[in-house]
């Protein structure tokens, strides 16, 4: 096995106690990069070619002189008998909505294609910190606005390294991508609506969504601010709680970081589910929306393979000890896409107006008579199709006439999907969960192009995370199984606010549970035959 194979959790060991270097480690993502990922994504990329589609395309922009500094760092200090942090030399990407100092710093946007960040995010810098070795920055929906990272203005965007022909999903297509064909163990993500979740469960690899606030957002290039979490993409369980562990605490350059404990996420995983409360809600096992022509919502089944999925998940906890209760009312998750889209678009509308070609970022190199012409070519010509649609309709909900009908509308829905998780998980109520257990996505990922350019058909993608976000709380998403057509199935579980300890604690006893199911020794499609 190479050491881009090893999990986070081995490979630090295997440095720690210098049995290998972390500049082999290095070297060994790097030559995994070379192997599977083709060409960085670009703002001249030209025409896709068939060898383009074979490959995964994760990276913007690598990073390899500083990481190579950062590993002979974490060498030299280990030589000398210091530890330098609980993730030494373990090698690591960043979605490129993250700032980091000296680099690039795109959102996946031409209106950001020449802007070199001035400083570093909190999550890197704590990363950093940490001993973690930077590989680069890697691809997303473009302002993370999308579920399957093909808005990016820098192409070829990701692929799935599971099938090459189908999306990663989004917007972290591109960290979920990299953990997944082994180029580094970790990535930081963020996920706004499931931005982390969704391709993780498409890319077959572990994504957390934290409580809102358990993590700084300090450094990440805003979406939805009241929406947006950075969260860690993993391997596996025990990998994404050490990275939780590096990243969550309480920041002074974020208000709206909590100052709740952090506790250590590791020291409990093992403590299996005996006697936990884990729901299933029929509500999460059907895709529920409004048809335009009749007036009514409608609904349709998942994919059957998921559903199955998640049903035997839950078997394998009950057969651990968990008790399983189900029909679990969760009303108002059908409401969850349309508020999604009044709220987040309202917050982008404000997020997005920072960029006008003033002070940093793209401006129109055409000739402008004022101000306000430059404004307008600036952002016409910087800005992709996505951001304009979110801007638009922003500007629209909440324009003085229509914010009752849609905005503050959407805030009080928003307080009826809380309100659902807060009845299901009182302590004194009928239910008194520990954790929901849901579908992470309707479906295996899809394939490139089929749902691409639909934005309200690409939005339902989300709808069994997005809930999350609403709510605040904590969500992980894992790996269930494999499609007939050898796709992940991923499968989530929700949970309390600040109790993101017991998802992994039910997500590690879950890997425990099928650490010998067959789907668990199959490998993505980009790795087959690799030396």
């Amino acid at each position: 096995m190479e050491l881009c194979d090893l999990s986070a959790f081995e490979l630090a060991g295997l440095i720690r106690n210098r049995e290998v270097s972390a500049v082999e480690a290095l070297e060994s993502a790097l030559k995994r990069i070379e192997q599977v990922d083709g060409r960085s994504g670009s703002l001249e990329a030209g025409e896709i070619t068939p060898e383009d589609e074979k490959k995964v395309h994760a990276f913007i922009t690598r990073t390899e002189q500083i990481a190579r500094a950062e590993a002979e760092v974490v060498d030299r200090k280990l030589a000398e008998g210091v530890i330098p942090g609980p993730l030494a030399g373990v090698p690591y990407t960043a979605k490129d909505i993250f700032n980091v100092r000296g680099t690039l710093s795109t959102a996946g946007s031409k209106i950001l294609s020449n802007y070199e960040a001035p400083y570093t995010a909190t999550p890197v810098a704590r990363m950093q910190k940490a001993g973690a070795v930077i590989l680069g920055k890697v691809n997303l929906d473009e302002f993370t606005h999308g579920s399957s990272s093909e808005s990016s203005a820098y192409q070829p965007a990701p692929r799935n390294p599971w099938d090459p022909s189908t999306v990663p999903g989004g917007s972290s297509g591109g960290s979920t991508a990299a953990v997944a064909a082994g180029m580094g163990q970790l990535s930081l993500g963020t996920d706004t609506g499931g931005s982390i979740r969704q391709p993780s469960a498409f890319c077959g690899v572990v994504g957390l969504k934290p409580t809102y606030g358990r993590v700084s957002r300090y450094g990440l290039i805003a979406f939805g601010s009241s929406l947006d979490c950075p969260g860690p993409v993993a391997r596996n369980v025990r990998d994404a709680a050490m990275m939780l562990n590096v990243i969550a605490g309480p920041d002074p350059s974020d208000s709206t970081a909590v100052t709740v404990p952090v506790p250590d996420y590791t020291a409990e995983l093992e403590g299996g589910v005996k006697g936990m409360r884990i729901g299933l809600s029929p509500d999460f096992f059907k895709i529920q929306y409004f048809n335009h022509e009749s007036g009514e919502m409608d609904e349709e089944p998942i994919s059957a393979e998921i559903k199955q999925a998640v049903e035997q998940a839950a078997d394998r906890l009950s057969e651990m000890g968990a008790r399983i209760v189900e029909n679990v009312p969760m009303p108002h998750t059908k409401y969850g896409i349309p508020t999604y889209f009044v709220i987040s678009r309202v917050e982008v509308a404000s997020n997005l107006h920072r960029f006008d070609g003033v002070k940093y970022g793209y401006r129109t190199p055409l000739a402008i008579e004022d101000l306000d012409e430059m404004y307008r070519r600036t952002r016409a010509e910087g800005f992709g199709a996505q951001p304009k649609l979110r801007i638009l309709m922003g500007m629209y909900v909440s324009a003085a006439q229509y914010s009752a009908q849609y905005y503050q509308r959407a805030l009080k829905v928003r307080s009826l999907i809380r309100g659902d998780f807060e009845r299901a998980y009182d302590p004194d109520g009928e239910y008194r969960l520990d954790a929901l257990l849901t579908p992470a996505t309707p479906t295996p990922a899809f394939k490139f192009g089929d749902v691409y350019g639909d934005t309200v058909l690409m939005q339902y993608a989300d709808q069994f995370t997005v809930t999350a976000n609403h709510a605040g709380i904590p969500g992980l998403s894992m790996m269930g199984g494999l499609s007939k057509e050898r796709l992940p199935l991923g499968i989530q579980l929700l949970g309390r606010d600040y109790d993101e300890a017991a998802l992994l604690r039910i997500g590690r006893a879950f890997e425990v549970a099928t650490q010998d199911a067959p789907w668990r020794k199959e490998k993505p499609q980009v790795l087959a035959g690799l030396a």
